[in-house]
């Protein structure tokens, strides 16, 4: 968390709900962030009486028990708190490559070299195309973590591309649904077995549930959300691999990106 008083450069437009991009005033200096304000959010039908912004912060509280010291956190610094228009998440601004592509659209049955292909379809033109997303272990540990959110809307746009090869992943207010809600681009692995780095970050996450992690997640989600994320971390070990999409809603998000 950081502190200081926040000065706003810009909204963030188009976006489903109000966010803006600014600068937090620190003694070491500015720090760019991310800030959407409670007051700014849209209602979601499937998600009554949600507060988004505590969502995406409690999502960076998984994900930083989840990397450990093993990794780097899949997920940007977010806290909550005082902006100009009133309580919301921060999130520390993280500037991608624009020449990397971890999750892109190619032509129908031209798969590149280190990606695994998703879903195909059309484009605007009516010509067939293929989503697909790289083969990176920085990438798949974002799509195990999204298992254990049970993040609705892993979209392409969702991830950041960093120049030293790492991948956040951004965007969690619709996460952690008691109800199965798993919406992503990141399908390439499925059915594939957890590597043991992999069950060693489910595990720290369902022991820590016990203790700290529970505690943090405790006002910023419901008892019964938060025992759901204990199921889905035990169902990962029972299964020990990566799942498959599920018939009872949309597997992807739309747009996907």
């Amino acid at each position: 968390m950081l502190e200081g008083e926040l000065v706003l450069h810009g909204r963030v437009m188009p976006a489903s709900n109000a966010t803006f991009v600014g600068a937090v005033r620190t003694p070491d200096g500015d720090v760019r962030v991310v800030y959407k304000p409670v007051a700014g959010e849209r209602p979601l039908w499937d998600f009554p009486g949600a507060v988004l912004a505590d969502r995406e912060v409690a999502a960076h509280l998984v994900a930083e028990v989840f990397a450990g010291d093993a990794f780097r956190c899949p997920v940007p610094l977010t806290w909550l708190g005082e902006g100009p228009h009133g309580p919301g998440m921060f999130q520390e601004w993280q500037e991608p490559d624009e020449s990397q592509a971890a999750v892109t659209l190619v032509p129908e049955d031209e798969l590149p070299e280190g990606y695994l292909h998703v879903f195909d379809g059309y484009d605007a033109h009516d010509r067939p195309i293929s989503l697909v997303h790289e083969d990176t272990d920085a990438l798949r540990r974002v799509a195990v973590l999204d298992v254990i959110l049970n993040n609705a809307d892993r979209k392409g746009g969702h991830v950041l591309e960093m120049p030293d090869g790492h991948r956040y992943g951004i965007d969690h207010g619709i996460a952690f649904h008691h109800e199965h809600k798993l919406r992503t681009v990141l399908w390439g692995w499925a059915g594939e077995r957890l590597t043991a780095v992999e069950t060693a970050a489910v595990t720290r996450v369902r022991e820590a549930l016990a203790g700290a992690l529970g505690d943090a997640l405790a006002p910023l989600l419901t008892a019964l959300e938060i025992d759901c994320v204990r199921r889905r971390c035990d169902r990962l070990l029972q299964v020990g691999a990566l799942p498959f999409p599920g018939g009872g809603g949309p597997a992807i998000p739309w747009p996907p990106f």
